[in-house]
């Protein structure tokens, strides 16, 4: 008896210190489980609880009075999987008749408490069934992504997702985007995510950065092109708004509409071009959009309609063309100038870290989700790298970016730095990159000795 009593202390202790040093861990090892056992065995009265039942049908009522059968009880929605995860619970519902799937949107605080789960969200897989996705522990905490995760094409993982998914950039579907946050926000480690990923792909990275390229310069072998001022910059979007029109005159000359010319041959896209002819996609990073707005004197005045304009026609043009955008700043609203919202409406992807005021997160989300514009404003100091994430459908999730030092991200960069493309237009504008001296360490032999 001993023994055992020692035995059980020794594996609630256990359970204690994982729960409190490693969370994931706890959750593989005991978590899991009890939640699991806690949710079935809670079901039916966490789910009258929270106004997720029907009162039986008429037929039922009808025979329990013929029967003289006790009233059968609310009916809830029935379990069609339940299914662990790494970090929590998936539970797929099939919904009774008259239930809507919103009513578990508006319910998940309340299953979250009544479930004692982290989190938990709701979304609907098609008519009639709905997914509700549980998180048994706070794992934006820690980020650790998943040591698996689906790279294709142009998709590439940026960050976890607060129920334990991965949060993809996919530039195929959402070509550009704007991504906002305060200083000490997260919003460069997101950006170096970014580049860390796209720079084992076959893409030519361009890169604005008026902030003397503190932020872009360390990886430059990575890149194509980089502009430090706002005089480059302008330069630089007007090649590549030649290029574009250059790419278009090429998909037209291969389009060859004619009745010997199958539906698949038919492209408006560089993406249906054959490979040969197949010109490099492009990905344009801008650090720092307010530096290219501002201007003191009519020279900078005129400077900065080139600038927006030309970013404009890119934005709107570019997707085909395979130039896609992706703006960074700390501000992105109408007192930065004219254009400023016309360039912002055509920004698919809004990415917003933590910002100093509301009006800040309005410029992302306020025209596509109120909801979002609420949770930008609740992210808290001490956990940068914190963003909410939404698009033009009005959904938004809340993620972390695992860190990436710069260092991590330069050594990327350099391993991949065969992978630039040499592009001819871009010339002027390629970084100089110093040549790397190896220096030879004497051996042991050859080492002078020490006085």
């Amino acid at each position: 008896m001993t023994g055992t009593a020692i035995g059980l202390l020794a594996v609630v202790g256990l359970a204690l210190l994982l729960k409190w040093r490693r969370p994931a861990w706890y959750w593989l090892a005991f978590g899991v489980g009890l939640a699991a056992v806690r949710v079935l065995v809670r079901y039916a009265a966490v789910m009258d609880a929270c106004g997720l039942t029907v009162p039986p049908s008429r037929m039922r009522l009808a025979w329990a009075r013929i029967a003289h059968r006790p009233i059968p009880a609310p009916r809830p929605p029935r379990i069609l999987r339940l299914r662990l995860t790494r970090t929590g619970l998936v539970l797929r519902l099939k919904l009774q008749p008259g239930q809507d799937a919103f009513d578990f949107v508006a319910s998940t605080d309340r299953l979250r408490h009544s479930f004692t789960m982290q989190g938990v969200t709701s979304r609907e897989i098609k008519s009639g069934v709905v997914e509700l996705r549980m998180t048994g522990y706070d794992v934006l905490k820690r980020v650790q992504m998943p040591a698996k995760v689906e790279r294709k094409g142009l998709r590439i993982p940026v960050a976890l997702r607060e129920d334990g998914e991965v949060h993809y950039r996919d530039y195929r579907q959402v070509p550009h985007a704007l991504n906002l946050g305060a200083t000490e926000s997260g919003k460069s480690v997101y950006q170096r995510q970014l580049v860390k990923e796209l720079a084992a792909l076959d893409v030519a990275l361009v890169g604005i950065d008026c902030k003397e390229g503190v932020e872009l310069y360390p990886l430059a072998r990575r890149f194509s092109a980089l502009a430090d001022n706002p005089d480059d910059a302008a330069a630089l979007l007007d090649v590549l708004v030649d290029r574009m029109a250059a790419t278009y005159r090429i998909v037209r000359r291969e389009q060859r509409i004619s009745s010997d010319v199958s539906d698949a041959e038919i492209t408006a896209d560089i993406w249906g071009l054959p490979e040969h002819l197949r010109p490099v996609p492009i990905v344009l990073l801008v650090d720092e959009v307010a530096e290219l707005s501002l201007f003191a004197n009519a020279a900078e005045k005129k400077r900065r309609e080139r600038i927006i304009t030309a970013l404009v026609r890119l934005v709107q043009l570019g997707r085909a063309a395979g130039i896609y955008v992706e703006i960074c700043g700390q501000r992105f609203g109408s007192e930065l100038g004219d254009g400023i919202t016309m360039l912002r409406a055509q920004l698919t992807g809004r990415t917003s870290h933590r910002v100093n005021d509301e009006a800040s997160a309005k410029m992302a989300f306020g025209d596509i989700s109120p909801d979002a514009v609420l949770a930008a404003t609740q992210i808290p100091t001490d956990r940068p790298g914190t963003a909410v994430a939404g698009d033009s459908t009005g959904g938004w999730v809340r993620m972390r970016t695992p860190f990436t030092s710069l260092r991590q991200a330069v050594n990327v960069c350099n391993a991949n730095a065969y992978r630039t493309p040499q592009l001819p237009e871009l010339a002027a504008f390629r970084p100089l990159t110093p040549t790397v001296s190896l220096v030879k360490i004497p051996a042991a032999a050859e080492a002078p000795a020490s006085v």
